[in-house]
């Protein structure tokens, strides 16, 4: 995958959270959870955009791994918003499924640009 499919694709990530979050219910613990989500979950891309941008190998790694972090963080928040019953896990799946997806992209590339190091 190139970097403008995968920059894409992380945006599209991001804006599916924008819209889970968006669905959420009108509650405290729903509106503190879907903060939480809805910063991790739009940070991804905006992190892989900065990958883009890298002035090393080193700056790029860097940045990947906080690219990895927040991906990883956005399905704890997704889970979360499952445990306490906010929605029902078929209605995330998928979403859960490409931030699996993005992640195993995120490490092997981190591991290729450390082998070429």
């Amino acid at each position: 995958m190139n970097k403008t499919d995968f920059k894409k694709r992380t945006k599209d990530y991001a804006l599916r959270v924008v819209r889970l979050v968006e669905a959420l219910p009108p509650d405290r613990i729903s509106s503190t959870l879907g903060s939480q989500l809805l910063r991790a979950g739009t940070s991804v891309g905006a992190n892989y955009r900065s990958c883009i941008r890298a002035k090393s190998r080193a700056d790029f790694i860097s940045k990947m791994n906080i690219v990895e972090e927040e991906c990883d963080e956005t399905l704890y928040w997704m889970e979360m918003l499952i445990d306490i019953g906010r929605v029902a896990p078929a209605e995330i799946e998928a979403l859960m499924k490409e931030g699996d997806e993005i992640i195993s992209i995120v490490v092997a590339s981190i591991k290729t640009a450390r082998a070429q190091a």
